[in-house]
């Protein structure tokens, strides 16, 4: 039996193409159908439909060597009959095949779209990350500046409020002392700093140690800190009692 409407004469095969088959191929002298159901079933494999259609291309590949086994029986009809039903359902599966591939392919560069999709989104995210910590830096630190001048600021208007509060002069009273005066609050609250009031006022203070009622004293201001290491060495050094 052989069809004669399809002609495959150019893609003929010999038996040596199939010995990837199970079994070695045996032909009967004149079996067409066999070798166009071979080489229409080669040209599925070429194109991987062994890879893509397994199921499909493993019932032909069966049909193919059942129709074998007829042949080797010398039962050349029947044989025949399963290589034309083989090579109408290899003549399917490669129709299948191509959809399939295509279908395959459609979905590959959906995926790849979607990825990219997805790649620019993350980079996009990333992006707007990356700009928000930098607005976010560039917010604490002017917050942290802000709040370094506000301190600041609050630490220059107490200084001027205690200099506002603090008196330059001190009017002697009886029995006061220069550690007497240094040590009061408004002065500066620590009676070894007498040696400040001492050398601001050696004009009218001949010795520390005696003080009149109603001398006018001037308080020096805002010491340095070399003046008021100075000044707590002389007290130490020099003791009043």
């Amino acid at each position: 039996m052989k069809v004669n409407d399809v002609s495959f004469s150019s893609n003929k095969v010999s038996a040596d193409s199939y010995a990837h088959l199970p079994v070695r191929r045996v032909f009967s002298p004149g079996s067409g159908m066999e070798q166009d159901a071979l080489s229409l079933l080669e040209r599925v494999r070429i194109h991987d439909g062994q890879k893509i259609l397994p199921a499909e291309y493993k019932s032909i590949e069966d049909l193919v060597l059942r129709g074998d086994a007829l042949v080797r029986k010398e039962e050349i009809e029947a044989a025949d009959k399963l290589f034309l039903l083989a090579w109408s359902k290899a003549n399917l599966l490669e129709k299948n095949l191509l959809l399939e591939k295509r279908r395959l392919a459609e979905e590959k560069l959906r995926k790849e779209q979607a990825e990219r999709l997805e790649a620019d989104r993350k980079r996009a995210m990333e992006e707007e990350i990356r700009k928000q910590a930098e607005q976010k830096t560039v917010e604490e630190k002017a917050a942290r500046a802000a709040e370094t001048r506000r301190l600041a600021e609050k630490a220059e208007r107490a200084k001027q409020a205690r200099e506002r509060q603090s008196p330059a002069y001190h009017t002697v009273k009886r029995g006061e002392s220069l550690p007497f005066i240094a040590s009061q609050p408004e002065v500066y609250n620590d009676r070894n700093l007498w040696p400040l009031l001492y050398r601001a006022n050696r004009d009218q203070i001949s010795n520390p140690k005696h003080l009149w009622p109603g001398q006018v004293l001037r308080i020096p201001r805002n010491p340095s800190r070399e003046d008021i290491a100075e000044a707590k060495k002389y007290a130490q050094d020099r003791p009043l009692h």
